[in-house]
């Protein structure tokens, strides 16, 4: 069993393809992703308006828009409005702010002021910050008039304040100590998606191994399925673990992703390793050839990646997907992951993620001495 295991280990290091999809591939990913997602603290959304009132009053409505943090604006001019209206129905603008002439005089009368938002619905997620924005600062011009009419009735300014202040405060308290950024997910959800591509290299070996001749040898020998099987199982163990080093190293020093409890994160990179090569091992052996096992290793990590959360948090996805994800070692070894790096987990707080891998892993390993047999017995023809 040592022999093979060396011998592995030397035509793994040998084998250039394996740095490009193992490594190289999925750094250009999160460079990639890392690129176009995340914004640091750059979180703002730029509101597009038109002022057709031109008052002191719209100017005053737009400065309080602009002190809102994360609120950018953007002058349009009236001549320019159908054409911006006509961006918004073919989705090459999200929304546009218009101030209707007449604002300023509509307030002073105590009338309602008209202020109109278009909308892409297909930018739902924007523009619903946009309109949150503009309820507070409606809300506030209500409760600025209601105070105005409770002070005509008599109040004084204390009792006014005391009847408009709401009987119920909702507090939002964060309770994680650590920023959550799309790094967060970036990093881990890349890292775990290219770690079952090893099973494309091990589906090689084992088909390379069976036309070489070299099971057809093994036959003759004493050599029992279990230890042959192992031998060739942990190189790959030990490749996977040096690529989860290297990836989530690569987001440390890159993206400043703070990686938690070592502890925890190498107890878990030790059961992804174990799971995704666990897996390989039984794909190897189950497989007809090495295109039959190319074509289920992405059908394993794209589905898995998009099911277990892997390019979007699994909140975001519908329902019945994400009660698919649970199935899946890729949304366990993610939430894994992100309970160590976003939550500050420990190696008690994410026994599960490492039992569901350890599962996945024994599970190839079992379906393989089963099947190898079979495996073996193809050789000679």
């Amino acid at each position: 069993m040592k022999a093979i295991i060396v011998k592995e280990l030397k035509l793994m290091i040998k084998e250039k393809g394996n740095i490009f999809f193992l490594l190289i591939m999925p750094m250009l990913f999160m460079l990639m992703f890392g690129s176009l997602f995340n914004k640091g603290n750059d979180l703002s959304v730029e509101i597009h308006y038109v002022d057709q009132d031109h008052t002191a009053l719209s100017q005053t409505f737009l400065k309080q828009l602009k002190k809102t943090d994360g609120i950018h604006l953007k002058n349009e001019s009236s001549a320019d409005l159908s054409s911006l209206i006509n961006k918004i129905k073919k989705g090459q603008l999200a929304s546009m702010l218009v101030i209707n002439k007449g604002f300023e005089e509509a307030i002073k009368e105590g009338r309602q002021a008209q202020v109109k938002l278009y909308r892409d619905p297909a930018a739902s997620s924007e523009v619903s910050a946009i309109e949150a924005v503009l309820k507070n600062i409606a809300n506030g011009y209500r409760e600025a008039k209601l105070a105005k009419s409770l002070t005509a009735l008599g109040e004084n300014k204390e009792q006014a304040v005391k009847t408009l202040t709401p009987p119920i405060q909702i507090q939002n308290i964060n309770t994680t100590g650590e920023h959550i950024d799309y790094i967060s997910q970036v990093v881990p959800g890349m890292t775990v998606m290219f770690i079952f591509y090893i099973m494309i290299s091990m589906t090689k070996r084992f088909f390379k191994e069976k036309e070489s001749g070299l099971l057809s040898r093994i036959q003759s020998t004493t050599m029992k399925p279990l230890p042959y099987l192992v031998g060739m199982w942990v190189p790959f163990v030990i490749a996977v673990i040096v690529q989860s080093i290297i990836l989530l190293g690569f987001g440390h020093f890159v993206y400043h992703l703070k990686l938690g409890h070592l502890s925890a994160l190498s107890m878990l990179i030790i059961g992804l390793s174990l799971c995704g090569t666990g897996v390989g091992l039984a794909l190897s052996v189950l497989v007809r050839g090495e295109n039959q096992g190319m074509a289920i290793t992405q059908l394993i990590a794209l589905a898995g990646a998009m099911v277990g959360g892997l390019w979007m948090p699994s909140y975001l996805l519908p329902f019945f997907i994400q009660n698919i994800g649970y199935f899946t070692p890729q949304y366990w070894a993610l939430r894994g992951l992100q309970d160590i790096i976003v939550h500050g987990a420990d190696v008690g707080d994410i026994w599960r993620s490492l039992a569901v891998l350890a599962a996945f892993g024994f599970a190839g390993l079992f379906v393989a001495v089963l099947r190898f047999p079979r495996f073996l017995k193809s050789a000679t023809h």
